[in-house]
Parts: C-alpha cells; sequence; structure tokens
C-alpha cells in the first residue's frame, strides 16, 4: 500500500524544478526538528516520555490520532486502489474507517483506564506478569517492524526518486536518513515531540488533500455524477469501474480474499499497538472516547476525500500512464497534483507537486516515529524492567533502556527498509493488520471482558495469532510466486490468499478461548472484579 517502484513520470516534471522540491523537503524537516527539541526539553520522566505527560487535549489527541492512522498507506496507496480499480478499491476507506468503530466501542475507554503506558499493562494486570508481558511485546515489536518496513520502503524510493537520486547505494542512504530522523524524533522528543509532529503533520495531509479536491471538482463544475462517468469512461472499463467486482470478484479466491482483508482492516485497528499507547496520552477515559470521535470525524473526512483524489486521478489520467509510474497505483495522487496544478511542465503543477510530496514523506515520517515509540516502549517497560529487571529498575533506567531499544528497531527498520525497497510493500501493512487482528485483539478483549481468561489462554492467543498470520503470509502470493510477489523468481506459494485474517483472526480468538479451557489455573474472580471496575468507571486508572 505506501511504496514506490517507478516514478519516471514524476521524476521527469521534477526535474527541472528539484531546487524546489529539496528546499521544501528541507523546510518541512528543521521545522519539525525545531518542535521535536523543543518537546525533547519538556519530556521529564517516564510518563512525559511515554504518555506525553497524559496532557493531550481529546481533540488534540483525535488529530494526532488521525496523523498517526493516516499512513501512506492511505494517502498514496487508497488513492491509487480507486484509480485502477474504482469501487473496489474505495473499499480500503470503508475498512479503515469502519475499524474505528471496533476502537471506539470495544477499546479505547477501558484500556485507558486499564493500563499504564502499554498494551502488557492491561494483560498482566490479571496474568503471570513475565510470560504475558513477554508475548505482548514480541508481539508489539513483530507488528510495529512489518509496518515500519512498509512505510520506510516506500518513503526511501519516494525521496529517492524525487530528489532524482537512481543509484542502489543513493537509496539505501535515503533510507538511512529517514531511519536517523526518526530515532531523533523518538529519543529526543519522546511521545510529546511525536505527537506534536503528528498533528501538524494531520493538518498538512488534510489542507494538501482538500486543496486537490477542490481543483479536482472545478475541473468538473463540482459534478460528481460528470467526474464518475469522465473517470468510468477514461479508465477503459466503462460502467464496470463503478460497480463491484473489478478486482475481488473474478472468481471465489479473490472474492474470499477480500473478506480475509475487510477482516483484517476491521479488526486490525484495535490491536495496532501505536494506535493503543496514544489512549494513554491524555487525563481521563472521557478524553480518550472523544479524542476517538475526533479521529473518526477527521479521518472519515479524509476517506470522503479519497473518492475525489482517486476517482479524479482516474478521469484526469492516463491509466498506462499511471500504472508505468508504479504498477500499484501509489503515485496516482501525485500525479494528480501535479496535472491540477497546470501539468509536468509548468511551475504550478511542480509547485503543488512538492508539496503532496513532501506531505507524503511528512505523512511517512509520522507514522515511522509512531511505530518506533510503540516498539520501544513496549521493550522498555514491558520486557527490560518487567521481565529482564523483575521489577526493580528505575525510572532512569528505564528511559535509558526505551532510548536504547529506539536506536536498535530503528537500526533494524534501516536494514530491512534499505533490502524492501524494490519490494512490494503492499503486503506489508496488510500483514500488520492481520498480525495485529490475529494477535493482539483477541488477548485484549478476553482479558477485559471474559472472567475465566487465564495466563495460557493469552499466551496461545498472541503466539498463535502471531505465528499463524506469518507463517500464513510466508507461503502465500505476496511472498513468492507471482510476478507481483517480493521474491519474484521464487516459488514456495501454497496457501492462495494474499491475506491470512480469514484464518488466523479465528484461530487467535479459537486458541485463546481453548487455552484457557484446557488450562489447570483458576483465574483470580478478585483480580477480575477490579480490573472491570477500574475499566469501566476508570477509578484506581492512572
Amino acid at each position: 500500500m505506501s511504496g514506490t517502484h517507478h516514478l519516471t513520470t514524476l521524476a521527469a516534471g521534477a526535474s527541472e524544478h528539484r531546487p524546489l522540491i529539496i528546499t521544501l523537503f528541507g523546510l518541512f524537516v528543521v521545522a519539525t526538528l525545531i518542535i521535536t527539541v523543543w518537546a525533547g526539553r519538556q519530556t521529564r520522566g517516564a510518563a512525559d516520555f511515554y504518555a506525553g505527560g497524559r496532557q493531550f487535549t481529546g481533540f488534540q489527541n483525535g488529530l494526532a490520532i488521525s496523523g498517526d492512522y493516516m499512513s501512506a498507506a492511505s494517502f498514496l496507496g487508497i488513492a491509487g486502489a480507486i484509480a485502477l480499480f474504482g469501487y473496489d478499491g474505495f473499499l480500503y476507506s470503508i475498512g479503515f474507517l469502519v475499524a474505528w468503530l471496533v476502537a471506539l466501542l470495544l477499546v479505547a475507554e477501558p484500556l485507558r483506564n486499564s493500563g499504564r503506558y502499554t498494551m502488557g499493562d492491561v494483560l498482566a494486570y490479571r496474568m503471570r506478569q513475565r510470560p504475558v508481558r513477554t508475548a505482548a511485546g514480541t508481539s508489539t515489536i513483530v507488528v510495529s517492524i512489518f509496518y515500519l518496513l512498509a512505510q520506510m520502503a516506500g518513503a526511501g524510493v519516494l525521496v529517492s526518486l524525487l530528489l532524482g537520486i537512481t543509484s542502489d547505494g543513493g537509496k539505501v542512504a535515503v533510507v538511512a536518513l529517514v531511519g536517523v530522523l526518526m530515532i531523533l524524533y523518538v529519543t529526543i522528543g519522546g511521545m510529546k515531540g511525536t505527537t506534536w509532529v503528528q498533528m501538524i503533520k494531520a493538518v498538512l495531509l488534510i489542507a494538501g488533500a482538500l486543496l486537490i479536491t477542490f481543483l479536482v471538482l472545478l475541473k468538473f463544475n463540482f459534478n460528481i455524477s460528470d467526474l464518475l462517468g469522465t473517470a468510468a469512461d477514461n479508465s477503459g472499463q466503462g460502467v464496470k469501474f463503478l460497480e463491484p467486482g473489478l478486482k475481488y470478484g473474478k472468481d471465489s479466491t479473490s472474492k474470499l480474499d477480500f473478506i480475509s482483508l475487510g477482516l483484517a482492516l476491521v479488526l486490525g485497528t484495535a490491536g495496532l499497538p501505536h494506535i493503543l499507547i496514544r489512549f494513554y496520552t491524555v487525563p481521563t477515559a472521557q478524553a480518550a472516547r472523544k479524542s476517538v470521535l475526533w479521529a473518526i470525524g477527521i479521518i472519515g473526512g479524509f476517506y470522503l476525500m479519497t473518492i475525489a483524489l482517486g476517482f479524479g486521478a482516474a478521469a484526469l489520467l492516463d491509466r498506462a500512464e499511471i500504472i508505468k509510474s508504479n504498477k500499484a497505483g501509489n503515485t496516482a495522487a501525485p500525479l494528480l497534483a501535479q496535472a491540477v496544478g497546470g501539468g509536468p511542465d509548468s511551475t504550478g503543477g511542480a509547485i503543488l507537486l512538492a508539496v503532496i510530496s513532501a506531505v507524503a514523506f511528512a505523512t511517512i515520517l509520522a507514522v515511522v516515529a509512531g511505530l518506533t515509540l510503540a516498539s520501544s516502549s513496549s521493550f522498555a517497560h514491558d520486557l527490560y524492567v518487567n521481565v529482564i529487571r523483575k521489577g526493580k529498575a528505575t525510572e532512569k533506567e528505564e528511559m535509558r533502556a526505551a532510548r536504547w531499544s529506539t536506536v536498535v528497531i530503528g537500526a533494524i527498520a534501516i536494514g530491512l527498509g534499505a533490502l524492501a525497497r524494490d519490494l512490494n510493500v503492499a503486503g506489508l501493512v496488510a500483514l500488520a493488520f492481520a498480525v495485529a487482528a490475529s494477535a493482539n485483539l483477541p488477548t485484549i478483549l478476553y482479558s477485559l471482558f471474559w472472567k475465566r481468561f487465564t495466563t495460557r489462554g493469552a499466551l496461545w492467543s498472541i503466539y498463535g495469532g502471531l505465528i499463524s498470520a506469518v507463517g500464513l503470509v510466508l507461503f502465500s502470493p505476496v511472498v513468492s510466486g507471482k510476478p507481483t510477489s517480493m521474491f519474484k523468481d521464487a516459488d514456495f506459494f501454497w496457501f492462495p490468499l494474499e491475506n491470512p485474517g480469514i484464518i488466523s483472526i479465528p484461530l487467535g480468538f479459537l486458541l485463546g478461548w481453548l487455552g484457557t479451557v484446557l488450562s489447570k489455573e483458576k483465574a483470580d474472580p478478585q483480580k477480575f472484579a477490579e480490573l472491570e471496575v477500574r475499566s469501566l468507571t476508570g477509578t484506581g486508572a492512572h
């Protein structure tokens, strides 16, 4: 979803205006680093580093959640999917948005009340600390690294081609630069710096999308019917472009794949670590609920605009040009910006292209910082403090561990991102959602709402969901066996679906139940009663 392979058309139009693009990029990076340093000076303890001192309002956190959630997948990927597949592409927008209802109704408020800094806090409240925290920390880091990998690869290719870097060494250097920036954001600014960067990025993204939407609708005299009709005619598919089935209706396998993807998108959000930790940055559960409502409004508005972005690209650009630029359509939004700004040779087109590219880069940077913070805080708080040091580490040692783990996770992301720079990264984002829905969501829901749930149930659910989701993807067409696979020349796939959600998500829930039923351990009803009161009322919450 968030990767770009061959931005040749873009690069050609951008070459003469490259100083402008580099200046815009530089300005954004400098501005966000200044904010990060300022926020870093306000960071005094673990509560500041992990949860921004719990000082953000519902609106501020809602804006930051939007900035965290609207990744390059949302901006570049959905616009491209709609441009190429019409109605079926828009299903991504619906899946991503509906997912917030699950987060709002089941997770946001109880999680804010029950935990302190990480998902592991909620699970460890009723279970045996060390095994459960190890499992939660492992799952958080795996999901975050898959998501990071997609964003890093997307950033590397997008920036290197816009700046005219064609050599392999140059592309690796760009991925490394993104990684170093991300490490700086998190180690210096912690949650405060990351949150401010996400808020600014959300405003920039909404403003950029609004501008392009306005210019697209202006070309069609604000007649949406005319826009959709032109898009259908120009797509070469006719009326089929506006009907279901272009991508997910060819055979029973593709229909199953659609159900699997839908399950992963709708249930994955409520288990994504970098989204879950955002609920701890507000002072109360009411503010957590309010922040989700703000996020739904902002994200919903943005996804409505993806209709204009995607169908606008289908109407105003040549389909062959979009595919030539990037097979998955990931460059449709920047190409559209260039077109509505006046075309490849115009200054207006170059300025809009530069702005939208800088916003896409900002989008990736903000999401990457959020992901790194989620995985480093889980390592430091769950694994280092509670498993390795058995709860005996000081706050200063915990902060040091968080900062060092940021550097290590950043280095891993740089290494994998450099390797994955030419791979199809769409599967990686969907995989992160599937793993989160398979491993994290069942354990969170069981822990909050099922009295009998035990440590064995939690471990079976997390590890079972994690291993089945990752295992099935390794043997799916995402990795091998097709021209669009990561390893085009290899063929070891036997699992026909591109997303494992339809099997791994029910399996995660089933294993959680089975592990609990077969466990000799008796759940502590007193602990559950305490957790229930705390999660629903906020009594005793941090």
